[in-house]
């Protein structure tokens, strides 16, 4: 909308490989790109393979990489910074119930920040409630609210999930986020994703963003698989990058920085699906791998 407002060219990617997306930059002398986490993946594995080189393509002008739709690990934003030193970064927060990305924005100048989806945009507000709606004190993790003019009037045709989605004018997110104490927030999972094992809440998302500074992964989720005595465990589904290999026994090490609790309990070397908007398709996930994982206990049993 920016781009619009301003009477600027917006260039439309005919596709998402590395390749389509250096060369759109170049031709169409691009200054702000909008990434997903997945697209930036897979750039940085082209460079660090040596399939792409910057220097074929004229990137110069290229001052701003923006990424938004899911939680971006700071490390990523590190190995980017490493290949494009001189570009800003930045990330917008939203959802289709708040009119889109704005609610909460990061801004160009808060790189210390990485990581943070931001404050909150101009006429909006955010808390962080707790199970009952009473907010928590800062540093605490809850369900993230938001209000503002963007805020939409209901679900068409269905007021019971309207009534448990909006109350007194906020927004409910559904998203687990905590604040700093410079009032910037972090989101922390979605709240249907959080793994309960043995009465420990468990945030997959504070475990992937780990795991993804591993130098050998290339992408992985974490879910929550059925146990007989826990109610849950971690399991994390691990992409490894084209061309290494890894093992159970790697990460299992790796790990052992993670407080006990947060280590996974499964390790799962398999292709992490994304959708269309970069998100992590973790209800197939927990359908394949949770339905495998059960039969197993089983089976032991």
């Amino acid at each position: 909308m920016g781009s619009l407002y301003a009477g600027s060219k917006a260039v439309l990617l005919k596709g998402t490989t590395p390749e389509i997306i250096l060369d759109a930059v170049s031709k169409e002398q691009c200054t702000i790109v909008w990434l997903l986490v997945p697209w930036t993946q897979d750039i940085l594995a082209a460079l660090d393979r040596g399939d792409i080189k910057l220097e074929d393509y004229k990137l110069d002008q290229w001052r701003l990489m923006h990424i938004g739709a899911q939680p971006v690990p700071p490390s990523l934003i590190r190995r980017w910074k490493q290949y494009f030193p001189h570009h800003k970064y930045d990330t917008n927060y939203g959802l289709s119930e708040s009119t889109g990305p704005g609610c909460v924005h990061l801004g160009l100048d808060n790189i210390d920040k990485v990581g943070s989806i931001g404050i909150p945009g101009y006429r909006w507000s955010c808390k962080i409630v707790d199970e009952s709606g009473n907010e928590v004190k800062q540093g605490e993790v809850g369900e993230l609210c938001v209000k503002g003019p963007g805020v939409m009037t209901c679900y068409y045709n269905d007021p019971k999930a309207t009534a448990e989605t909006l109350k007194n004018g906020w927004l409910y997110t559904g998203d687990m986020a905590m604040q700093d104490e410079d009032g910037f927030y972090f989101l922390v999972d979605r709240k249907k994703d959080v793994v309960v094992s043995g009465g420990e809440n468990i945030y997959p998302v504070q475990i992937e963003n780990f795991l993804s500074a591993y130098e050998k992964v290339q992408d992985v989720a974490v879910i929550g698989l059925p146990d007989s005595r826990l109610g849950e465990i971690t399991g994390a589904v691990i992409q490894v990058k084209d061309g290494m290999e890894c093992t159970e026994e790697e990460i299992n090490e790796y790990c052992q920085k993670l407080p006990r609790y947060k280590r996974p309990k499964k390790v799962i070397f398999a292709e992490v699906p994304r959708n269309a908007t970069g998100k992590i398709e973790k209800p197939a996930l927990r359908k394949k791998y949770g339905a495998e994982h059960l039969v197993a206990q089983q089976n032991l049993a």
